[in-house]
């Protein structure tokens, strides 16, 4: 409704979409977000593809530590992938230097390449790294699913590895190919933190939401813009769905899992793939923390932790951190407990049918809702005293909520439900009924049941969705920019208020704590379900 609306509230139809196209300089954002997003896509789904076929396919050494770093940008903002990418490819970056000139001096003429970061070129590769992660969890599953009768078959007849490749390996992966297309699409088209950083004078629609809202408190237009966005996603998430549901089975109860064969040419060729892959990613996250530590880029490179005294910058300091670590938290433990608990009344209930479906269906939508349109809708929501409705003011219930924690925890929760609730109804889906027909037949409480059955076999998923939320809540920048009050800053928005600032090294000093605490907690959460399970899943073992 604001993006039909002037800044006073009054009703002024498709006023500021008109306006939006018809300035040249906003226009062309949407074409820059569309190519930028279909070009990352691309180059992202192509690299995981290869490295995930590496991964399940082949019997390469070390795949565990592969798949390890592969993850990696999954634990850093998007602003620290730009940050990395400026240290490297700025214009006082190792590669455009080449290494801060020691090039020039072993082989007597420069040798430093300068690929013109700010602009398209630094937002693909932020986005390439941001999304290939994404995509690799997506292709790593379909890849795991292969018919080893299928493979027998084709080397029976004496096809070749080609020809096996486009005939039965293809078509095995095609779904989980589109699927990884689309999320990629999504999340490169709707991020904020890679452009902000790198994006120079190329605008994307993301940046634009963000200078309208922020810099000239334009919330009319920023909503106009924010429905663009919204709308390129939702259409991005229907199609994803339609393929999805044309999608068949690949394994039956007859399917013999697929184990590699070594093959010492293709194990090398595949090792060297995902080395060169892994050291990209490695070089970005490791200029993170290399410019966190040293004195003054690229003039004085002594070491010094000096940036992580965040008094004398601005942006929160080191209470931005703690917020932010407290909101992951809350938002673990609340958004875990509703999540399960709301899967647990969709899939166990039987009565209500229809409302069951509805909730299912809604639980589905936050996957499409990029995050700066959930922090601006929810300006919109909760900001005002008063709501005007039909030309009466109703006071609105929910205004205490705005500038404190729980708007931030409720915006981290909505932003990634939908990932949580599927893994907690696959995880419910595996239970057989007849857990809850019993105890109903010996009229046990439900709730008994559900503590004492259902939660402990369900543990496992339990905690993924706790960390995943943690994890997420910690990186996250788009969901929370519009909706912190001054005396609760956190660590994702002290980075953009720092580099905006110039202070580029702080910026990188609290980057490198939001990852060393986002892999710490995942560490954790490995021992943690380790030792879990061992208890609680001890009925899997068989003797």
């Amino acid at each position: 409704s604001r993006s039909l609306s002037d800044a006073e509230g009054h009703w002024v139809g498709l006023a500021n979409f008109a306006r939006y196209f018809q300035t040249p300089g906003l226009a062309q954002s949407f074409g820059n977000s569309l190519r930028v997003a279909a070009v990352s896509t691309v180059l992202a789904v192509a690299l995981a593809f290869g490295y995930a076929y590496a991964l399940t396919r082949t019997a390469m050494p070390a795949k565990g530590f592969f798949r390890a770093v592969a993850m990696l940008p999954l634990y850093a903002p998007t602003l620290a992938l730009g940050i990395g990418l400026v240290y490297l490819f700025g214009n006082k970056g190792l590669v455009t230097t080449g290494f801060l000139g020691l090039g020039e001096r072993l082989f007597g003429r420069p040798v430093g390449w300068d690929i013109h970061l700010y602009g398209a070129t630094g937002i693909v590769l932020g986005e390439l790294l941001y999304c290939f992660p994404q995509a690799l969890v997506i292709l790593v599953v379909a890849a795991g699913l292969a018919d080893a009768r299928l493979y027998e078959a084709s080397q029976a007849l004496r096809a070749t590895s080609l020809r096996t490749f486009w005939t039965v390996t293809l078509p095995t992966l095609r779904y989980g190919l589109v699927s990884a297309f689309f999320v990629c699409f999504t999340l490169a088209f709707t991020d904020f933190g890679v452009a902000k950083v790198v994006g120079g004078n190329f605008n994307v629609l993301a940046t634009d939401i963000y200078k309208q809202v922020i810099g000239q408190q334009n919330f009319s237009m920023g909503a106009a813009i924010s429905i663009l966005l919204l709308t390129s996603t939702v259409i991005a998430f229907i199609l994803d769905r339609w393929v999805q549901r044309q999608q068949a089975a690949t394994l039956t109860t007859r399917s013999v899992p697929y184990q590699p064969k070594p093959s010492p040419g293709v194990d090398l060729l595949a090792t060297l793939y995902c080395s060169l892959i892994a050291t990209a990613v490695l070089l970005v996250i490791g200029a993170v923390f290399l410019a966190a530590v040293v004195n003054i880029w690229p003039y004085n490179l002594q070491l010094t932790l000096r940036h992580f005294d965040f008094r004398a910058v601005g942006g929160g300091g080191a209470m931005a951190f703690w917020n932010s670590l407290r909101m992951s938290l809350y938002t673990a433990v609340v958004g875990a407990a509703l999540t399960f608990a709301s899967a647990y009344l969709i899939e166990k209930s039987r009565g209500l049918r229809p409302l069951r479906a509805s909730i299912y269906f809604f639980s589905m939508i936050p996957v499409a809702l990029p995050g700066l349109v959930i922090g601006l809708a929810y300006i919109f929501f909760f900001n005002p005293r008063q709501w005007q409705i039909a030309g009466l003011s109703v006071p609105n219930p929910f205004s205490f909520l705005y500038g404190t924690m729980g708007i931030l925890v409720l915006a981290n929760i909505v932003h990634f439900y939908t990932v949580s609730f599927m893994t907690a109804t696959t995880a419910l889906k595996q239970l057989d009924a007849e857990f809850e027909a019993v105890s109903a037949s010996l009229r046990v409480p439900f709730y008994r049941t559900f503590w004492r059955i259902t939660a402990p076999l369900c543990l496992p998923a339990i905690l993924e969705i706790a960390i995943y939320y943690f994890v997420n809540a910690m990186v996250t920048v788009s969901a929370v920019i519009f909706l912190y009050s001054p005396t609760l800053k956190l660590a994702s928005v002290a980075i953009v208020n720092m580099d905006d600032a110039g202070d580029t090294a702080a910026a990188a000093a609290m980057s490198a704590l939001v990852i060393l605490t986002s892999v710490g907690a995942r560490l954790l959460y490995e021992v943690a379900v380790r030792q879990l399970n061992q208890r609680t899943q001890r009925w899997r073992a068989r003797e």
